[in-house]
């Protein structure tokens, strides 16, 4: 086997259909795939789905949400291919993405993981390359700084600002909606990281893969549309929390618990300040039915991140 796909799937049925009938019309010839599509107990019927019409896909039903990393390991686990290809739901696959992605990994040995240039559904490029975070971006990037100061140094260095997004590089780590990974170097890191749930678990991935001397790389030739956070967006601030708390077990694990500690805590003082800017304006009676809502689930963001993270 050439290629396996692995999909994992939560609640994005008709997603799910349209990437699926994008691989099965993408230009395959002389080579051998597989698709695996791992259901977290989508409650949408996104199973009897893949069951009824792509007999020819291999459905992992599971009774529980695995999330990101738990649900492409079980895949990879059975997967038989030379190349893996972890493939979120929600994209469209270019005709020609495959055979491109697989044959520059076939001339050059070095390379352990390749992503493709994802785009929005209107065209246009998305982020999708990064290096590796500092302690100055996981403090200013995804944050309220981030918020206020979206053009600062330490994002734009974090997001490749100073790289063009229109030819093929070597990178650090790669957005996990799309990621060919070598069997070979999938063999010598191992799985991905199940207590980042979700979130983090690619750039956690991709820097074990580098530290043993495997090379990451980006292909904008090939390309993928990307219906980003479509599974995610619909438990808003169950997304948050988790990205928050995979924040902080990532800085833990590589920059230590002290930290680890100090981000929480100013991660819980910016939700904090968040909350009091919301119930201020709240209280003035501006659109009153939105600050409610916000107040709700930024009080929810602190109670559970109060409890910590690590």
């Amino acid at each position: 086997m050439d290629l396996s796909i692995i999909i994992v799937n939560w609640n994005v049925k008709d997603l799910l259909r349209n990437c699926l009938i994008s691989l099965l019309n993408s230009e395959t010839k002389f080579l051998r795939y597989e698709i695996i599509v791992v259901d977290s107990a989508s409650s949408d019927g996104s199973a009897t789905m893949v069951r009824d019409e792509f007999p020819q896909v291999r459905l992992i039903a599971s009774i529980e949400n695995l999330g990101y990393a738990k649900g492409n390991n079980v895949g990879l686990v059975v997967a038989q291919g030379h190349y893996l290809l972890l493939l979120n739901p929600d994209t469209v696959v270019t005709p020609h993405a495959l055979l491109e992605m697989v044959n520059m990994m076939n001339e050059q040995p070095r390379v352990g993981v390749l992503g493709p240039q994802l785009l929005w559904p209107d065209g246009t490029v998305q982020s999708s390359r990064r290096r590796f975070p500092t302690l100055g971006s996981l403090f200013w990037e995804s944050t309220l700084l981030g918020q206020w100061f979206p053009r600062n140094g330490y994002a734009q260095h974090y997001h490749l600002a100073d790289h063009p997004h229109d030819i093929p590089q070597k990178v650090d780590w790669l957005v996990g909606a799309a990621m060919l990974i070598r069997r070979q170097a999938w063999q010598q890191v191992g799985f991905l990281d199940q207590s980042l749930f979700m979130y983090f678990e690619e750039t956690d991935w991709c820097r074990r893969c580098a530290a043993i001397g495997w090379e990451i790389h980006y292909l904008p030739t090939a390309q993928i549309v990307h219906y980003e956070g479509k599974s995610s967006e619909q438990v808003g601030v169950s997304r948050t929390i988790r990205f928050q708390r995979s924040k902080i077990r990532y800085t833990q694990k590589y920059f230590g618990r002290g930290w680890a500690t100090i981000l929480h805590l100013f991660l819980w003082l910016t939700f904090a300040w968040q909350l009091l800017e919301e119930s201020v304006k709240w209280f003035i009676g501006h659109r009153r039915a939105l600050r409610k809502e916000r107040i709700t689930a930024y009080s929810q963001l602190l109670r559970q991140l109060i409890f910590g993270a690590n």
